[in-house]
């Protein structure tokens, strides 16, 4: 794998690594972009709650007003089809369209849904839903052990789940449960950086169980509304011992079992992983009779978000890795070698379904210079990703489909909005969006591709 200078890279040669029907798109969510507030009868969420309590946003800020995505779609998906995108993966806001997260459905909130599939589908975009992009309806965890730590919300997911299959089903590519359950989890209710902001490692277990089973039952109940595409988006930092020790090996393969076998076990093997059950002792969920069957669904697809990797010493601390091709604006290690090797190993150990890459993507510093956005940084992540990418496809993994996080600059959850992903710039004073150099490269490689169709 040459990945030397991938910013010198030609986008032509790269993109005759990737076959001709290889879709490329954009992804964003709901609580990042939409804005709008309590507009339209949509309910406040965990995350409308989190950003009032003091000092959970670095920033002190909030998502009242976001990128307002609900009154400027029509100029985003335009901005999208200005890129030549194939496919654009958004999440719908839940407490937007069932404010109480049961009950009444609201039809104000299903139609705003309604218009932007519309728009896509009108641009020439294929819509790929989410249904939970971590915004729970605040109702449903008003006090403060209810939400995912009920096992009363899986049903109430099901439902959710089932209605907006019944509605959308016949004009979405496709349609994922869970974005990233294990941040759900593990930052919402074991390290107090997302919502609601619990600090408990058996909450967050049994959390993870919870959000597993309500995936299982919302792809059943969703295969009797839809014949569309259905899955789940899982992120994954592989682990990787600081240094060649047995002990630091170690804490490495107990974090790959709570990061990526944890969830990736239950869907295609039946089974949580047995070492690290071992290693969280008392601390393990309570999982009852059927429920491994309930979540083992045969999927479509499978979504992989991919960013960096994690090193860890014998006691389970994290270290900075050497950064060799040096670190986002996260503090994330780039490391495209790994995600290449990554996907082979999903492809071997699971032989999953065909797999796409929901989001990778990077924070950088960007700056506005002379009417442009001059990031050479992000290119340079993106092309050698990129051809990360086809390397492991050349070696077995499936992959059908690539989406950049994200489209827009936005919300960066407990970050607020300092942290920059998107290939357009957002002016948070005045919205204005411009489209930055990364874009532009973007729409060139995307062209590129193309021409071979």
């Amino acid at each position: 794998m040459n990945l030397l200078d991938p910013s010198r890279l030609d986008p032509a040669e790269l993109a005759k690594s990737f076959p001709p029907d290889f879709l490329w798109g954009v992804a964003t969510s709901a609580a990042q972009i939409e804005g709008a507030g309590a507009e339209d009868g949509k309910g406040p969420s965990i995350w409308d709650h989190f950003c009032r309590q003091p000092g959970r946003i670095n920033d002190g800020s909030n998502i009242d007003v976001a990128c307002d995505h609900y009154h400027r779609y029509k100029e985003d998906v335009a901005l999208m089809k200005s890129l030549g995108l194939d496919c654009y993966r958004f999440s719908l806001a839940w407490p937007r369209v069932q404010p109480l997260g049961q009950g009444a459905w609201n039809e104000a909130g299903f139609a705003f849904y309604d218009r932007l599939i519309d728009e896509l589908l009108q641009a020439g975009l294929q819509p790929h839903a989410t249904l939970y992009h971590w915004d729970l309806p605040q109702a449903l965890d008003e006090n403060g052990n209810g939400g995912w730590l009920s096992r009363d919300v899986v049903a109430r997911f099901a439902d959710y789940g089932a209605e907006v299959a019944r509605r959308f089903g016949d004009r979405l590519a496709s349609i994922a449960t869970h974005n990233e359950p294990w941040c759900t989890a593990t930052l919402g209710y074991e390290t107090a950086q997302f919502a609601p902001g619990h600090k408990s490692r058996a909450e967050s277990l049994q959390v993870a169980h919870h959000l597993m089973l309500s995936h299982g039952d919302a792809i059943a109940a969703m295969r009797a509304e839809t014949k569309t595409r259905l899955g789940i988006v899982l992120n994954h930092t592989p682990s990787f011992p600081a240094t060649p020790t047995e002990a630091d090996r170690r804490a490495a393969r107990i974090d790959d079992g709570l990061n990526v076998r944890w969830y990736m076990d239950p869907i295609f093997r039946g089974a949580y992983p047995q070492d690290a059950i071992d290693f969280v002792g008392a601390d393990a969920p309570k999982v009852e009779p059927g429920d491994l069957e309930r979540i083992r669904q045969p999927l479509d697809f499978l979504g992989i978000n991919f960013y960096t990797r994690s090193l860890f010493t014998a006691d389970g601390t994290t270290v900075k890795g050497p950064g060799k091709r040096g670190f986002t604006d996260m503090g994330w290690e780039i490391v495209p070698e790994v995600f290449a090797q990554h996907l082979v190993r999903l492809a071997r150990e699971y032989n999953p379904p065909p797999m796409y890459i929901t989001e990778n993507g990077m924070a950088n510093a960007d700056r506005v210079v002379d009417g442009r956005v001059p990031d050479h940084e992000r290119i340079a992540y993106l092309s050698a990703h990129l051809q990360a990418l086809a390397t492991a496809m050349s070696l077995g993994a499936d992959v059908r489909g690539y989406f950049y996080w994200s489209l827009l600059d936005n919300f960066e959850w407990n970050s607020g909005y300092v942290k920059r992903f998107g290939l357009v710039h957002v002016d948070y004073e005045t919205l204005t969006r411009l489209p930055k150099d990364s874009a532009h490269w973007y729409r060139d490689f995307i062209a590129q591709h193309h021409a071979r169709r």
